[in-house]
């Protein structure tokens, strides 16, 4: 018998997530059947979409939704021998009995000098998210200018690194003085801290002052219709997130930017990277490929303990990541 412990929401959220919104949990969980196989967490991952989801997908006392890279300690399934690792959407658990639906095995070809958290990260859903909002949402081109927010975070540090591999010119929006030097480093062409700049509206000009072929939304809010002004005639807008809205105790009403896209002629779509997951094996290897050849860089944000869930999960929606945010049992 494995005593497994699991965080639940023990009550929703109301503004901003505090420690008492969760309870720990403590279960004896009984040997695998056949078919099935034990799994124990080794990284797991906290995400903006975490907090959204947990007001439409979830109730008081369910344990919270997420990812995890898991290492199989008891099999009989064939399919997941013991020590294979897997990602799995098992949520906040240090052990959980599966029949294997929804197992992704860990690439065979994954480097042994590459930590398997990536697969929560750049070679994972976050990365997946980045490839089909350039190529699938907005269908980038060589030599356009693409504007992401939220840029040194786990989705927009690929998003602009994808960019600038496509020769694409890009403009990243970040929280901090050391997040602008991270996001230089990467090779962004034009960086600004949002939170000291004197005017958004001037420092999207001066970053591109010809304006914006397309813009990966990360963020959401007033900040947006800003942007939208900046864009170009026939504009594309990838939306991906809206991180500033989601701790609202009341839903944000306005701007209305109607009249923007209308008169500037621009295309905005809101998507899930699920709906690509026929596409998963073979993107989930192209971005492998591009870690192994140095043309995407991954920084991570590791918190150690998976009693610190909460804290790596509300400190990631404060903006305390570079990369992506994990937590390493």
């Amino acid at each position: 018998m494995v005593k497994a412990k699991s965080w639940v929401m023990a009550q929703h959220f109301d503004g901003f997530p505090k420690k008492s919104d969760f309870g720990l949990k403590v279960e004896e969980l009984p040997e695998p059947k056949d078919g099935e196989v034990l799994l124990e967490a080794v990284f797991l991952s906290v995400d903006p979409y975490m907090r959204s989801f947990s007001k439409t997908h979830m109730k008081e006392g369910d344990v919270m939704i997420g990812g995890q890279v898991a290492k199989v300690i008891q099999s009989k399934n064939p399919a997941f021998p013991v020590g294979s690792h897997v990602v799995s959407n098992s949520g906040w658990r240090t052990h959980t009995l599966s029949d294997g639906t929804g197992l992704t095995p860990i690439l065979p070809e994954w480097p042994k000098d590459v930590s398997l958290s990536l697969a929560l990260g750049a070679i994972g859903m976050p990365g997946l998210t980045a490839v089909y909002g350039i190529e699938d949402v907005l269908g980038l081109k060589e030599g356009e200018t693409l504007l992401v927010n939220a840029a040194a975070g786990a989705v927009g540090s690929v998003v602009g690194q994808i960019a600038k591999i496509k020769g694409c010119k890009v403009v990243g929006s970040a929280g901090s003085d050391a997040k602008v030097a991270y996001l230089k480093e990467l090779g962004f062409d034009e960086v600004f801290n949002y939170k000291t700049v004197g005017s958004l509206e001037e420092a999207l000009r001066k970053a591109s002052p010809e304006g914006y072929d397309c813009f990966f939304e990360n963020v959401g809010g007033p900040s947006s219709d800003v942007v939208l002004q900046q864009m170009k005639n026939f504009g594309r807008i990838a939306v991906c997130g809206s991180i500033s809205t989601y701790n609202d105790s009341q839903p944000q009403t306005g701007p209305y930017p109607y009249f923007t896209m209308i008169f500037k002629e621009l295309k905005m779509e809101g998507f899930l990277q699920s709906r690509w997951e026929h596409k998963h094996p073979e993107t989930l290897k192209r971005l492998l490929a591009w870690v192994k050849e140095g043309k995407l860089q991954c920084r991570e944000h590791v918190t150690k303990g998976f009693d610190n869930m909460p804290a790596a999960f509300m400190g990631m929606l404060q903006g305390e990541n570079m990369g992506k945010a994990v937590v390493a049992v």
